[in-house]
């Protein structure tokens, strides 16, 4: 369930149709999604069609010559229930914005080519049948041509340091169909299944990820091999993993991928990945992380061909401290560089100088840019304050970044150490300078154990302490995500403070940023002390004369949502109203509906029929939600995905359908075409919609929601 939040990959394109592509962009009949108008007002209500309104900016890259910055801006339309990304050009200071494409298709994955002359990148033609190609246009964003026609398309692509080759991220066949088994029924859909990781997240496993290698002469490919022809095995891995897992050596003449060389039962209960080098004149493979049992991953290799990486430490445990590892060259030495530093790593990236190198990394409540002295392993801040950061690309000296708030989206910015971070994209400086303020504090939070918890609280606009304002609880999900300054599109946390709410968002145990003890404490603990640091949050806010006590709500999505569910039976009338969204509901169910079973053997401790097991025995009894629905007595509200195989939509059917028996007021949203996340946009705004008219219905009894819902109904309590 984890889900990291700052990338420096360069986004992918989702493989849409079924062939390849023509020479120019367009000719199909799809429409132009165009920058949303709005009309602005002064201290504009924010809502969550204005939410939509944002452009995403994202993928900065920093041109050869460290002059110019090429970047993509993504919009939404909730008409056309879809969004679309441009490529833009600015200088470095980020004067001479300029728009590049204008398509009806996004671009993405871009880079500069021939010295900063021209560009390549991924884009899938508006043509019927089309899939998403390598396409190259010049640096002014004439000339496109489309320089690949891979049967299944490409997700992604890592250009050779001379140009001389590419690698190709593209699919292959996986397992058997119907067909393969009886040739003579060719319109059954039946799927036949012998072994474990059937399905991931959110598909059924037919085809996974290959790196392909081939020669490129700046206009076409030739001589495509699949790296890993003939295998099973996934590469990048999914569901996170891009071209940020794969890396060209300095001599253009091998590549290291990353890879879990396991499938079925072995990968369904094993997170032990490892860089692989494979040598592109005889397709020679060399293991380079061997004997190293949890995750290898997303290597990066300096000019010198020096090599590091984020290394986990044990197999099976997908949260575990994210190490920056070390090694001259390939098979060389291995060093830890962070074993004196207890915090877990996100992103890596060399300095061109080699000194450095510069990372992302939770830390107490944020995620600011750090970098590490290769030869000393001294560790400075580069940038932080009320923030996350979340890209790594240089120009010389500067870092050019990203950075973003729970009250401010990604823009560009460029970080020199010792100075303070200059912004340089100014795609939605008008919007937010137009929106009605909110604030975000931090407090302090005393626990059940004698220890301080860093708490973000959010206040609504025009916030009058002589007033009292109801308050929702935001439990984080992963369970070991952090809440740092995150911007999101589904929990934005400004757009519930918005909408008149206090909003408290506590670092729970079991969130990265303070430890690797306090991040490891929930493991086997579900339903423990991470449940009292909710109950201390709320408890130590409803202090506050400005919160009314009497309405607070909690919601959270993932472990957030079993949180809600857990909490549910055991608040002890702390709270108002639920609201849970693809939560765990029963751990019993969990461990045998879920796909990545390293996950639930780590955290629970182990399957529920192992009676000699005291931690697992401990989830399935203390830490199991249903165990509790004989307390529920509050409004709760439950929403999924049908095609989320993380946590089954049928755990939600089971807690909406126990608190209907109970006679609870209940309400339950379904989303036909959504995994675990809600992400097109009328889902995206219905679901926002559901949330608010569900919590001010029970928080605000003077609301609208509150009037309009039946006199009975409202009231009724079990």
């Amino acid at each position: 369930m984890k889900l990291l939040k700052t990338t420096i990959m360069l986004t992918t394109s989702a493989l849409l149709c079924c062939t390849g592509c023509g020479e120019q962009g367009g000719g199909g009949s799809s429409k132009l999604i165009e920058k949303p108008e709005l009309k602005l007002e002064e201290n504009m209500h924010y809502t969550p069609e204005v939410l939509n309104a944002f452009g995403r900016v994202g993928d900065p890259v920093v041109s050869p010559d460290g002059t110019k910055i090429l970047y993509g801006v993504q919009y939404m339309s909730i008409a056309e229930n879809k969004g679309n990304r441009e490529l833009w050009v600015s200088d470095l200071n980020g004067e001479n914005a300029t728009r590049l494409t204008k398509t009806v298709n996004s671009e993405s994955n871009a880079v500069w080519l021939d010295g900063g002359k021209r560009i390549a990148f991924v884009y899938k033609d508006d043509k019927e049948g089309a899939l998403p190609q390598l396409w190259v246009m010049n640096a002014d964003g004439s000339g496109r041509q489309c320089v690949s026609d891979m049967e299944n398309g490409i997700e992604g692509f890592v250009l050779s340091p001379d140009e001389k080759k590419v690698l190709l991220v593209s699919t292959v066949k996986y397992g058997k169909t119907a067909q393969d088994h009886h040739p003579d029924l060719d319109k059954t859909k039946a799927r036949v299944i012998d072994d474990l990781m059937y399905r991931h997240w959110n598909e059924w496993v037919t085809e996974i990820p290959h790196p392909f290698v081939a020669d490129f002469d700046g206009t076409k490919l030739s001589n495509v091999k699949d790296v890993l022809e003939g295998t099973q095995f996934e590469s990048p891995m999914r569901p996170w993993g891009g071209i940020e897992q794969l890396a060209w050596l300095p001599d253009s003449k091998s590549l290291i991928y990353v890879c879990r060389k396991k499938v079925g039962v072995d990968y369904a209960v094993s997170t032990n990945s490892d860089l692989y080098q494979y040598f592109t004149e005889d397709g020679r493979t060399e293991n380079l992380t061997e004997g190293m049992m949890g995750y290898d991953n997303n290597p990066i290799v300096s000019r010198s061909g020096k090599v590091a990486w984020l290394s986990m430490e044990h197999d099976g445990y997908e949260a575990d401290k994210n190490r920056i590892f070390m090694m001259d060259k390939p098979g060389g030495e291995k060093v830890d560089l962070t074993k004196d530093w207890d915090y877990s790593v996100d992103a890596i990236a060399w300095s061109p100088d080699e000194k450095y190198i510069y990372f992302l990394c939770p830390f107490q409540g944020t995620s600011p840019l750090f970098r590490i002295d290769v030869a000393t392993q001294k560790v400075d801040t580069v940038a932080a304050g009320q923030y996350d950061y979340a890209a790594l690309a240089f120009a010389g000296d500067t870092v050019v970044t990203l950075r973003h708030s729970f009250l401010e989206p990604n823009e560009i910015f460029t970080v020199k150490a010792g100075e303070e971070p200059k912004q340089v994209s100014h795609v939605n400086d008008e919007l937010m300078a137009k929106l009605e303020k909110v604030e975000c504090r931090k407090v302090m939070v005393p626990t059940t154990d004698g220890k301080q918890m860093l708490t973000w609280v959010l206040t609504p606009p025009n916030f009058d302490e002589a007033k009292k304002y109801p308050a929702i609880l935001f439990c984080e999900g992963g369970p070991q995500s952090p809440v740092s300054q995150f911007w999101s599109y589904r929990w934005n946390l400004r757009l519930i403070a918005s909408q008149g709410y206090v909003v408290i968002a506590p670092n729970r145990r079991g969130l990265p940023g303070f430890g690797t003890e306090w991040n490891a404490q929930i493991s086997g603990d579900y339903g423990g002390q991470n449940m009292k640091d909710y109950m201390s949050a709320v408890d130590y806010m409803k202090k506050e004369p400005w919160i009314d006590g009497e309405h607070i709500g909690a919601t959270g999505a993932s472990y957030g949502g079993y949180s809600v569910y857990w909490l549910a039976g055991n608040h002890q009338k702390r709270f108002a109203a639920f609201l849970a969204h693809a939560g765990i509901f029963n751990l019993m169910g969990q461990y045998l509906e879920t796909e990545e079973l390293w996950f639930v053997n780590w955290d629970l401790g182990g399957p529920y029929w192992d009676k000699g097991n005291a931690v697992a025995q401990k989830s399935y009894s203390v830490a199991n939600p249903a165990n509790y629905v004989q307390n529920w007595d509050t409004p709760i509200m439950c929403t999924t995905g049908d095609n989320d195989f993380r946590i089954s939509y049928t755990q939600t059917m089971q807690a909406f359908n126990a608190a209907k028996l109970r006679g609870l007021p209940a309400r339950m949203v379904l989303f036909p075409d959504e995994d675990h996340w809600v992400q097109k946009p009328q889902n995206s705004v219905l679901w926002q919609r559901e949330f608010f008219q569900w919590f001010d219905r029970w928080l605000k009894p003077d609301s609208e929601a509150a009037k309009a819902a039946a006199p009975a109904e409202t009231t009724k309590q079990p």
